[in-house]
Protein backbone atom coordinates (compact mmCIF):
# COMPACT_ATOMS: atom_id res chain seq x y z
CA UNK A 1 0.00 0.00 0.00
CA UNK A 2 1.44 3.41 -1.01
CA UNK A 3 1.51 5.88 2.00
CA UNK A 4 -0.14 9.30 1.51
CA UNK A 5 2.53 11.69 1.25
CA UNK A 6 0.73 14.60 1.97
CA UNK A 7 0.37 13.41 5.50
CA UNK A 8 2.98 13.95 7.72
CA UNK A 9 4.78 10.50 8.79
CA UNK A 10 5.63 9.77 12.44
CA UNK A 11 9.76 9.52 12.43
CA UNK A 12 11.22 5.71 12.73
CA UNK A 13 13.33 6.98 15.52
CA UNK A 14 12.57 8.87 18.39
CA UNK A 15 14.52 12.74 18.78
CA UNK A 16 16.23 14.90 22.18
CA UNK A 17 13.48 15.98 24.30
CA UNK A 18 15.09 19.47 23.91
CA UNK A 19 14.33 19.33 19.95
CA UNK A 20 11.11 17.88 21.14
CA UNK A 21 10.21 20.69 23.62
CA UNK A 22 11.65 23.45 21.23
CA UNK A 23 9.78 22.57 18.08
CA UNK A 24 6.59 22.73 20.36
CA UNK A 25 7.31 25.89 21.96
CA UNK A 26 7.96 27.19 18.15
CA UNK A 27 4.32 26.25 17.21
CA UNK A 28 3.06 28.83 19.20
CA UNK A 29 4.10 31.61 17.39
CA UNK A 30 0.80 32.77 16.12
CA UNK A 31 -1.23 31.33 18.72
CA UNK A 32 -3.70 33.82 20.59
CA UNK A 33 -1.05 35.94 23.21
CA UNK A 34 -3.45 35.43 26.09
CA UNK A 35 -0.89 35.94 28.81
CA UNK A 36 -0.47 39.50 27.56
CA UNK A 37 -3.93 39.98 28.44
CA UNK A 38 -4.55 40.59 24.61
CA UNK A 39 -7.65 37.34 24.53
CA UNK A 40 -11.44 37.94 25.89
CA UNK A 41 -11.72 34.41 26.44
CA UNK A 42 -10.56 30.98 25.95
CA UNK A 43 -7.58 31.12 28.31
CA UNK A 44 -8.08 32.79 31.96
CA UNK A 45 -5.29 34.14 33.76
CA UNK A 46 -5.68 34.12 37.55
CA UNK A 47 -2.11 35.79 37.72
CA UNK A 48 1.42 34.02 38.59
CA UNK A 49 0.69 32.62 41.93
CA UNK A 50 -2.45 30.62 40.62
CA UNK A 51 -0.16 29.33 37.75
CA UNK A 52 2.18 27.78 40.35
CA UNK A 53 0.16 25.93 42.33
CA UNK A 54 -2.27 24.78 39.23
CA UNK A 55 0.93 23.52 37.63
CA UNK A 56 2.30 22.16 40.84
CA UNK A 57 -0.92 19.69 41.34
CA UNK A 58 -0.72 18.81 37.61
CA UNK A 59 2.45 17.31 38.22
CA UNK A 60 1.06 14.91 40.63
CA UNK A 61 -1.81 14.12 38.80
CA UNK A 62 -0.61 14.17 35.39
CA UNK A 63 -1.24 10.51 34.82
CA UNK A 64 -3.67 9.57 37.06
CA UNK A 65 -7.28 7.96 35.90
CA UNK A 66 -10.60 8.60 37.43
CA UNK A 67 -12.52 5.75 35.58
CA UNK A 68 -12.18 3.97 38.55
CA UNK A 69 -11.67 5.74 41.70
CA UNK A 70 -11.23 2.43 44.03
CA UNK A 71 -7.49 2.45 42.44
CA UNK A 72 -7.86 6.16 42.98
CA UNK A 73 -9.40 7.30 45.51
CA UNK A 74 -7.92 10.90 46.27
CA UNK A 75 -9.41 11.32 43.37
CA UNK A 76 -13.13 10.56 44.69
CA UNK A 77 -11.83 12.81 47.89
CA UNK A 78 -11.03 15.58 45.13
CA UNK A 79 -14.45 15.67 42.92
CA UNK A 80 -16.19 15.36 46.12
CA UNK A 81 -15.03 17.92 47.67
CA UNK A 82 -14.86 20.34 44.45
CA UNK A 83 -18.25 19.38 43.86
CA UNK A 84 -19.10 20.07 47.37
CA UNK A 85 -18.09 23.97 47.64
CA UNK A 86 -19.62 24.23 44.42
CA UNK A 87 -22.84 23.61 45.71
CA UNK A 88 -22.30 25.64 48.90
CA UNK A 89 -21.24 28.61 46.12
CA UNK A 90 -25.05 28.18 44.63
CA UNK A 91 -27.17 27.51 47.67
CA UNK A 92 -27.29 23.89 46.97
CA UNK A 93 -29.59 22.05 49.70
CA UNK A 94 -27.70 19.51 52.11
CA UNK A 95 -29.13 16.73 49.27
CA UNK A 96 -27.47 18.58 46.03
CA UNK A 97 -24.49 16.20 44.53
CA UNK A 98 -22.80 16.61 41.61
CA UNK A 99 -19.88 15.33 39.47
CA UNK A 100 -16.91 16.87 37.58
CA UNK A 101 -16.43 16.55 33.87
CA UNK A 102 -14.66 17.80 31.10
CA UNK A 103 -16.08 21.53 30.40
CA UNK A 104 -19.76 23.06 29.89
CA UNK A 105 -20.53 21.51 26.99
CA UNK A 106 -19.95 18.11 28.90
CA UNK A 107 -22.02 19.14 31.85
CA UNK A 108 -24.41 20.63 29.67
CA UNK A 109 -24.96 17.02 27.58
CA UNK A 110 -25.30 15.37 30.98
CA UNK A 111 -28.27 18.11 32.05
CA UNK A 112 -29.76 16.67 28.58
CA UNK A 113 -29.40 13.23 29.59
CA UNK A 114 -30.74 13.08 33.01
CA UNK A 115 -33.80 15.10 31.91
CA UNK A 116 -34.50 12.95 29.42
CA UNK A 117 -34.09 10.03 31.35
CA UNK A 118 -36.04 11.35 34.25
CA UNK A 119 -39.06 12.36 32.06
CA UNK A 120 -38.83 8.42 30.57
CA UNK A 121 -38.70 6.60 34.04
CA UNK A 122 -41.21 8.77 36.03
CA UNK A 123 -43.47 10.31 33.29
CA UNK A 124 -42.67 7.16 30.56
CA UNK A 125 -42.16 10.10 27.89
CA UNK A 126 -40.63 8.20 24.92
CA UNK A 127 -40.72 11.30 22.20
CA UNK A 128 -39.14 13.94 24.65
CA UNK A 129 -39.04 17.68 24.12
CA UNK A 130 -36.72 20.53 25.41
CA UNK A 131 -36.91 24.80 25.45
CA UNK A 132 -34.59 26.91 24.87
CA UNK A 133 -34.10 30.15 24.00
CA UNK A 134 -31.85 31.25 21.10
CA UNK A 135 -28.92 32.75 23.43
CA UNK A 136 -29.15 29.02 24.92
CA UNK A 137 -25.56 27.97 23.95
CA UNK A 138 -25.21 25.70 21.00
CA UNK A 139 -24.34 22.68 23.36
CA UNK A 140 -27.87 22.05 23.95
CA UNK A 141 -28.35 21.20 20.49
CA UNK A 142 -25.28 19.22 20.51
CA UNK A 143 -27.08 17.38 23.02
CA UNK A 144 -30.61 17.51 21.53
CA UNK A 145 -29.00 15.60 18.57
CA UNK A 146 -27.16 13.26 20.18
CA UNK A 147 -29.84 12.25 22.97
CA UNK A 148 -32.83 12.45 20.76
CA UNK A 149 -34.68 14.68 22.34
CA UNK A 150 -37.00 17.17 20.20
CA UNK A 151 -35.38 21.40 20.61
CA UNK A 152 -38.23 24.17 20.09
CA UNK A 153 -35.50 27.49 19.81
CA UNK A 154 -37.63 30.54 21.52
CA UNK A 155 -36.72 34.27 20.93
CA UNK A 156 -34.97 36.89 23.02
CA UNK A 157 -36.84 39.99 24.01
CA UNK A 158 -35.45 43.37 23.26
CA UNK A 159 -33.10 43.30 26.22
CA UNK A 160 -31.93 39.99 25.06
CA UNK A 161 -32.93 37.73 27.82
CA UNK A 162 -35.23 34.76 26.66
CA UNK A 163 -38.91 35.15 26.43
CA UNK A 164 -40.42 33.31 29.26
CA UNK A 165 -44.03 33.86 27.35
CA UNK A 166 -42.59 32.19 24.45
CA UNK A 167 -41.56 29.38 26.13
CA UNK A 168 -44.84 28.83 27.81
CA UNK A 169 -46.46 28.55 24.44
CA UNK A 170 -44.60 25.24 23.71
CA UNK A 171 -44.47 23.51 27.46
CA UNK A 172 -46.44 19.82 26.45
CA UNK A 173 -47.17 16.92 28.02
CA UNK A 174 -43.40 16.00 26.26
CA UNK A 175 -41.85 18.40 27.66
CA UNK A 176 -38.61 17.26 30.00
CA UNK A 177 -36.66 20.43 29.96
CA UNK A 178 -36.35 24.21 30.27
CA UNK A 179 -32.96 26.15 30.42
CA UNK A 180 -32.24 29.39 31.47
CA UNK A 181 -28.89 30.75 31.09
CA UNK A 182 -26.69 33.03 34.09
CA UNK A 183 -25.92 35.01 32.16
CA UNK A 184 -26.21 33.99 28.61
CA UNK A 185 -23.04 33.59 26.70
CA UNK A 186 -23.54 36.31 24.10
CA UNK A 187 -24.64 39.73 25.39
CA UNK A 188 -23.89 38.51 29.24
CA UNK A 189 -27.72 38.80 30.85
CA UNK A 190 -29.05 36.79 32.91
CA UNK A 191 -32.78 35.01 32.16
CA UNK A 192 -35.35 35.22 34.57
CA UNK A 193 -35.09 31.85 35.89
CA UNK A 194 -37.30 32.25 38.42
CA UNK A 195 -40.05 32.32 35.39
CA UNK A 196 -38.41 29.38 34.14
CA UNK A 197 -38.21 27.42 37.11
CA UNK A 198 -41.83 27.59 37.68
CA UNK A 199 -42.78 26.68 34.11
CA UNK A 200 -40.64 23.71 34.43
CA UNK A 201 -41.98 22.49 37.56
CA UNK A 202 -45.86 23.37 36.66
CA UNK A 203 -45.05 20.69 33.09
CA UNK A 204 -43.23 18.37 35.82
CA UNK A 205 -39.66 19.01 33.84
CA UNK A 206 -36.06 19.84 34.54
CA UNK A 207 -35.07 23.57 34.73
CA UNK A 208 -31.50 23.44 34.43
CA UNK A 209 -29.24 26.77 34.80
CA UNK A 210 -26.37 27.35 32.13
CA UNK A 211 -24.10 29.22 34.52
CA UNK A 212 -20.77 27.57 32.76
CA UNK A 213 -19.61 31.13 32.10
CA UNK A 214 -21.21 32.99 35.72
CA UNK A 215 -21.05 29.99 38.06
CA UNK A 216 -17.47 31.37 39.44
CA UNK A 217 -18.91 35.16 39.25
CA UNK A 218 -22.16 35.67 39.77
CA UNK A 219 -22.05 34.25 44.18
CA UNK A 220 -18.81 36.67 44.42
CA UNK A 221 -20.29 39.56 42.31
CA UNK A 222 -23.55 39.74 45.20
CA UNK A 223 -20.53 38.92 47.80
CA UNK A 224 -19.62 42.14 46.21
CA UNK A 225 -22.68 43.98 46.67
CA UNK A 226 -23.93 43.85 42.91
CA UNK A 227 -27.49 43.20 42.27
CA UNK A 228 -27.55 39.78 41.26
CA UNK A 229 -31.05 38.37 39.64
CA UNK A 230 -32.19 35.28 41.73
CA UNK A 231 -30.81 32.24 39.70
CA UNK A 232 -29.61 29.44 41.45
CA UNK A 233 -30.78 26.71 44.52
CA UNK A 234 -32.52 29.14 45.70
CA UNK A 235 -34.78 29.78 43.28
CA UNK A 236 -38.03 26.96 43.16
CA UNK A 237 -37.64 24.48 40.55
CA UNK A 238 -34.36 24.89 39.61
CA UNK A 239 -32.99 20.83 39.26
CA UNK A 240 -29.67 21.09 38.19
CA UNK A 241 -26.87 23.66 37.21
CA UNK A 242 -23.61 23.75 35.53
CA UNK A 243 -20.71 25.88 36.01
CA UNK A 244 -17.26 25.76 34.97
CA UNK A 245 -14.23 26.23 37.46
CA UNK A 246 -12.14 26.58 34.04
CA UNK A 247 -13.32 29.61 33.13
CA UNK A 248 -13.23 32.41 36.05
CA UNK A 249 -12.83 29.72 38.46
CA UNK A 250 -9.03 30.48 36.68
CA UNK A 251 -8.26 26.70 37.14
CA UNK A 252 -6.51 25.02 33.40
CA UNK A 253 -8.77 23.25 30.78
CA UNK A 254 -10.87 21.39 31.13
CA UNK A 255 -12.65 20.91 33.98
CA UNK A 256 -16.95 21.83 34.95
CA UNK A 257 -19.15 20.80 37.69
CA UNK A 258 -22.59 19.74 37.14
CA UNK A 259 -25.13 19.72 40.01
CA UNK A 260 -28.05 18.50 40.82
CA UNK A 261 -30.75 19.30 43.53
CA UNK A 262 -30.87 15.82 44.82
CA UNK A 263 -29.22 12.02 44.45
CA UNK A 264 -32.42 11.20 43.18
CA UNK A 265 -32.47 12.93 40.03
CA UNK A 266 -28.27 13.24 39.77
CA UNK A 267 -29.00 9.28 39.30
CA UNK A 268 -30.72 9.30 35.84
CA UNK A 269 -27.16 11.12 34.29
CA UNK A 270 -25.07 7.88 35.56
CA UNK A 271 -24.84 5.27 32.71
CA UNK A 272 -24.23 1.73 34.19
CA UNK A 273 -24.29 -1.74 32.51
CA UNK A 274 -24.02 -4.88 33.94
CA UNK A 275 -23.25 -7.08 30.97
CA UNK A 276 -20.22 -7.04 29.86
CA UNK A 277 -17.60 -9.48 30.04
CA UNK A 278 -15.47 -6.75 31.80
CA UNK A 279 -17.78 -6.49 34.44
CA UNK A 280 -20.04 -4.63 35.77
CA UNK A 281 -19.57 -1.00 34.28
CA UNK A 282 -20.54 2.37 35.32
CA UNK A 283 -19.82 6.10 34.40
CA UNK A 284 -21.33 9.27 35.89
CA UNK A 285 -20.63 11.41 32.72
CA UNK A 286 -19.69 10.95 29.55
CA UNK A 287 -16.23 10.13 29.48
CA UNK A 288 -15.06 6.36 30.43
CA UNK A 289 -11.22 7.60 31.19
CA UNK A 290 -10.98 11.01 32.72
CA UNK A 291 -7.72 12.35 33.46
CA UNK A 292 -6.92 13.13 37.15
CA UNK A 293 -4.90 16.48 36.12
CA UNK A 294 -7.69 18.45 35.11
CA UNK A 295 -9.50 17.72 38.76
CA UNK A 296 -6.67 17.98 40.97
CA UNK A 297 -5.27 21.65 39.72
CA UNK A 298 -8.93 22.83 40.25
CA UNK A 299 -8.77 21.52 43.81
CA UNK A 300 -5.96 23.26 44.36
CA UNK A 301 -6.91 26.27 42.32
CA UNK A 302 -9.82 26.59 44.59
CA UNK A 303 -8.50 25.96 47.96
CA UNK A 304 -5.05 28.47 47.23
CA UNK A 305 -7.61 31.26 46.33
CA UNK A 306 -10.62 30.44 49.04
CA UNK A 307 -13.70 32.74 49.01
CA UNK A 308 -11.38 35.72 49.34
CA UNK A 309 -9.33 35.35 46.60
CA UNK A 310 -12.30 34.63 43.99
CA UNK A 311 -13.99 38.30 45.98
CA UNK A 312 -11.14 40.30 45.33
CA UNK A 313 -10.48 38.62 40.97
CA UNK A 314 -13.68 39.20 40.99
CA UNK A 315 -13.73 42.55 41.91
CA UNK A 316 -11.28 43.54 39.47
CA UNK A 317 -12.80 41.82 36.77
CA UNK A 318 -15.88 43.19 37.02
CA UNK A 319 -14.34 46.72 37.59
CA UNK A 320 -12.02 46.20 34.31
CA UNK A 321 -15.81 44.90 32.42
CA UNK A 322 -17.04 48.32 33.37
CA UNK A 323 -14.48 50.18 32.28
CA UNK A 324 -14.23 48.43 28.71
CA UNK A 325 -18.04 49.31 28.81
CA UNK A 326 -17.80 52.63 29.31
CA UNK A 327 -14.51 52.76 26.91
CA UNK A 328 -16.51 51.46 23.98
CA UNK A 329 -20.01 53.59 24.62
CA UNK A 330 -17.75 56.51 24.13
CA UNK A 331 -16.97 56.00 20.78
CA UNK A 332 -19.05 57.36 17.97
CA UNK A 333 -20.38 54.28 15.63
CA UNK A 334 -20.37 51.57 18.81
CA UNK A 335 -22.67 50.00 21.15
CA UNK A 336 -22.98 47.60 23.85
CA UNK A 337 -25.55 44.99 23.49
CA UNK A 338 -27.80 44.59 26.31
CA UNK A 339 -27.40 45.68 29.55
CA UNK A 340 -24.64 43.24 30.57
CA UNK A 341 -23.58 44.15 34.20
CA UNK A 342 -21.14 41.65 34.61
CA UNK A 343 -17.81 40.08 32.99
CA UNK A 344 -19.59 39.22 29.33
CA UNK A 345 -19.54 42.04 26.29
CA UNK A 346 -20.86 42.03 23.09
CA UNK A 347 -19.52 45.24 20.77
CA UNK A 348 -21.46 46.31 18.07
CA UNK A 349 -22.23 49.08 15.29
CA UNK A 350 -24.75 51.61 15.99
CA UNK A 351 -27.67 50.80 13.62
CA UNK A 352 -28.90 54.18 13.80
CA UNK A 353 -25.32 55.79 12.37
CA UNK A 354 -25.54 57.32 8.87
CA UNK A 355 -22.78 54.98 8.07
CA UNK A 356 -22.43 52.25 10.64
CA UNK A 357 -19.65 50.06 11.39
CA UNK A 358 -18.34 46.65 10.02
CA UNK A 359 -17.50 45.13 13.19
CA UNK A 360 -16.05 42.02 11.46
CA UNK A 361 -13.86 44.26 9.65
CA UNK A 362 -13.32 46.44 12.97
CA UNK A 363 -12.48 42.53 14.68
CA UNK A 364 -9.68 42.05 12.05
CA UNK A 365 -8.29 45.37 12.16
CA UNK A 366 -7.94 44.58 16.19
CA UNK A 367 -6.53 41.53 15.28
CA UNK A 368 -4.05 42.48 12.86
CA UNK A 369 -3.01 44.94 16.19
CA UNK A 370 -2.88 41.68 18.53
CA UNK A 371 -6.50 41.71 19.83
CA UNK A 372 -8.80 38.80 19.49
CA UNK A 373 -12.20 38.78 19.84
CA UNK A 374 -14.84 35.96 18.70
CA UNK A 375 -17.20 36.90 15.95
CA UNK A 376 -20.58 36.20 16.69
CA UNK A 377 -24.51 37.16 15.46
CA UNK A 378 -27.27 37.29 14.48
CA UNK A 379 -26.70 40.76 14.80
CA UNK A 380 -23.07 40.87 13.78
CA UNK A 381 -20.89 41.46 16.90
CA UNK A 382 -17.87 40.86 18.68
CA UNK A 383 -17.85 38.79 21.63
CA UNK A 384 -15.83 39.61 25.03
CA UNK A 385 -15.29 37.59 28.22
CA UNK A 386 -13.68 39.99 30.62
CA UNK A 387 -11.69 38.40 33.06
CA UNK A 388 -8.37 38.83 35.42
CA UNK A 389 -6.24 38.01 32.54
CA UNK A 390 -7.64 41.84 30.95
CA UNK A 391 -6.84 43.43 33.98
CA UNK A 392 -3.79 46.57 33.65
CA UNK A 393 -4.11 46.43 29.64
CA UNK A 394 -7.68 48.13 29.13
CA UNK A 395 -6.52 51.75 28.45
CA UNK A 396 -3.94 49.45 25.80
CA UNK A 397 -7.12 47.68 24.16
CA UNK A 398 -9.57 51.19 23.74
CA UNK A 399 -6.02 53.02 22.23
CA UNK A 400 -6.13 49.75 19.74
CA UNK A 401 -9.69 50.01 19.06
CA UNK A 402 -9.59 53.81 18.82
CA UNK A 403 -7.55 53.10 16.11
CA UNK A 404 -9.04 50.25 14.72
CA UNK A 405 -12.54 52.04 14.31
CA UNK A 406 -10.86 54.92 12.34
CA UNK A 407 -9.26 53.05 9.83
CA UNK A 408 -11.80 51.27 9.06
CA UNK A 409 -14.77 53.63 8.95
CA UNK A 410 -16.23 53.57 5.76
CA UNK A 411 -15.06 49.80 4.83
CA UNK A 412 -16.30 46.24 5.40
CA UNK A 413 -15.37 42.91 4.70
CA UNK A 414 -16.62 40.33 2.28
CA UNK A 415 -15.83 37.40 5.14
CA UNK A 416 -18.72 37.24 6.93
CA UNK A 417 -18.14 33.57 8.57
CA UNK A 418 -17.96 33.40 12.36
CA UNK A 419 -16.02 31.51 13.92
CA UNK A 420 -16.56 29.51 17.13
CA UNK A 421 -15.80 26.57 15.78
CA UNK A 422 -13.15 23.58 15.16
CA UNK A 423 -14.00 21.46 11.82
CA UNK A 424 -10.39 20.74 11.09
Amino acid sequence: MTRDTSRPALGRQGRPVDDVIAELAAKRADDVRWQDGRAFGMVFDGGPAVHEVAERAAVLYLHENALNTRAFPSLASIQSEVVGWTADLLHGPDTAAGFLTSGGTESILCAVKAARERARVERGITEPEMIVAESGHAAFHKGAHLFGVKLHKTPVLDDWTADVEAMAELVSDRTVLIVGSAPQYPQGVVDDIGRIAALAADAGANCHVDACMGGLVLPFAEMLGREVRPWDFRVDGVTSISADIHKLGYAPKGVSVILHRTKELRRHQTFVFDGWLGGFYASPNLQGTRSGLPMAAAWAVMQYLGVDGYVELTRTTLDCADRMRAGIDAIDGLRVLGDGAYHLIALSGDPVDAHPLDVFALGDALERRGWFHDRQGPPDSLHATVSNSNVGVIDQYLAALRSAVAEVRGLSTDDRSTRYATLE
